[in-house]
């Protein structure tokens, strides 16, 4: 429930700066693409360290598979 809010609460925040931005007239689109860009650096960073989590676990256990498969 707490990821929940913390997602509501951010979506919020973006939505604001979104209209902020709008409002504001020829910088929407630069604060649309910083929200969007941010985001991405922030989802693929979060991805690439659970990616080299998953392979330093692998090297650890000699390549065997994980999860009973």
């Amino acid at each position: 429930m707490k990821t929940l809010l913390y997602f509501l609460l951010f979506l919020t925040i973006a939505m604001i700066a979104i209209v902020i931005g709008v409002i504001i007239g020829d910088y929407a689109s630069w604060y649309f693409a910083w929200i969007v860009g941010t985001a991405m650096i922030v989802l693929i960073s979060a991805a690439s360290g659970a990616f080299f989590d998953a392979q330093e676990d692998d090297r650890r256990n000699g390549g065997t598979a994980r999860g009973g498969h």
